[in-house]
């Protein structure tokens, strides 16, 4: 069994900007969407995510929103 510090981070710095490990979307991708108030599971629908995935996109976002909207 793998603990949690032995997973890779959900969230990294790429070229892109901040993304979501194993995809290109970037959390500014994500951050449009919930801006426009979109629920999650429409959002995880939309960028073909993994509950895993969008929760720590909306996590990440929730604590570091200001970093990510700048």
């Amino acid at each position: 069994m793998t603990s949690l510090c032995d997973r890779r981070p959900n969230i990294i710095r790429t070229e892109r900007g901040l993304t979501i490990s194993g995809t290109r979307i970037t959390l500014y991708d994500v951050m449009d969407y919930v801006t426009a108030k979109y629920p999650p599971k429409f959002i995880r629908s939309l960028l073909d995510l993994t509950e895993e995935q969008i929760n720590a996109a909306l996590s990440y976002i929730e604590a570091n929103h200001l970093e990510v909207e700048a």
